[in-house]
């Protein structure tokens, strides 16, 4: 079966499950025991939908679009009457729900940063004179400076944590909110941040501060990059939704994007705070590349850890404690 034929054929049920979601709200039971029991019908048949989209239409934003409602109609499925959610659930949860469902767009994020960064590199090697005046002077002092200790002290420390953290979360947002244009907006953010992390390191090889890079640089880089990935996720989902709303108006597919986009935005904002305070604190004291190194490695393992355990949406589930198990028992 092809795509365009799977899409016309399931179509109808996969609207269904969504109006049947919106209907219930919070309260499945509201639907009553013919609802409840369609819905947990349909949502059989949408998870044996995903299966198959996954096997075969894996890169098709067909498979985001199933993942989505799938996920909405498990909630209603499977979750416990009395929880309720909290922002501790999403954060633990529905965030690396989200970006797990947008993974294609989250590889192309990384493809095109790293691609920029190789450029960039490639660019500083053949005219290192060049490129330094290409690049803001802010960043240039990895080429010179010898140590990472900035001596500013416990007081100015803060502050420059503070300017870092709100200069990284400035970077993440610019690659959420640029996605509407087309997702043009996106590609040049996170086009230009991958290019000067190529340029800066072999600037910075080139003048024996490799190590003053890496101490300077990896102890909170590999999270503020992972930030940045989520941003450029976000804005280039949101450009997909524009250019590719499939059967909902363009409307419609934006404004779903954007609600997701904002969630995602606000679930990044932790770690971009982590990552504005190691680089404020940890990697700005003269600690060497060892220890930042480290440190810088740990926190990414745990950011992508929970991105591979937290981000796959279960398509299966116990049902005894489900709000729909008990309206079907009690309905016979």
């Amino acid at each position: 079966m092809n795509l365009s034929r799977f899409e016309s054929e399931r179509q109808a049920i996969w609207a269904e499950i969504e109006d049947l979601v919106v209907l219930a709200g919070t309260r499945p039971e509201s639907l009553g025991a013919d609802g409840v029991r369609r819905l947990a019908m349909l949502y059989r048949s949408a998870a044996a939908d995903l299966a198959y989209a996954r096997k075969h239409f894996g890169f098709d934003p067909i498979v985001d679009r199933l993942e989505g409602v799938v996920g909405s109609a498990r909630v209603l499925v499977y979750e416990r009457p009395e929880r309720t959610k909290t922002a501790w659930d999403y954060l633990s949860t529905g965030y690396w729900q989200a970006l797990h469902q947008r993974r294609s767009m989250l590889r192309l994020t990384i493809a095109v940063f790293f691609g920029a960064a190789l450029f960039g590199l490639a660019v500083a090697e053949v005219n290192s004179e060049g490129i330094v005046r290409m690049l803001p002077e802010g960043f240039l002092w990895v080429t010179e400076e010898q140590d990472t200790d900035t001596g500013l002290g416990l007081v100015g420390l803060a502050g420059f944590s503070l300017f870092v953290m709100i200069n990284n979360i400035t970077v993440t947002i610019l690659a959420f909110l640029l996605g509407v244009v087309w997702g043009l907006g996106t590609l040049w953010s996170i086009s230009y941040n991958g290019f000067i992390l190529g340029a800066l390191s072999s600037l910075a090889v080139a003048a024996g501060n490799g190590d003053v890079l890496v101490a300077a640089v990896i102890g909170h880089g590999i999270l503020e990059i992972s930030c940045i990935f989520v941003g450029g996720t976000a804005g280039f989902a949101m450009g997909r939704a524009v250019l590719r709303p499939g059967q909902l108006s363009r409307v419609e597919s934006m404004r779903r994007e954007g609600t997701a986009a904002f969630r995602l935005a606000l679930g990044t904002a932790p770690w971009l705070i982590l990552a504005g305070f190691i680089e404020g604190y940890l990697s700005r004291i003269g600690l060497g590349w060892q220890p930042t190194l480290i440190a810088g490695i740990v926190i990414g393992a745990v950011f992508w850890g929970l991105y591979h355990w937290r981000g796959r949406v279960p398509v299966t589930g116990e049902l005894s404690t489900s709000p729909v198990y008990t309206q079907l028992r009690s309905s016979r």
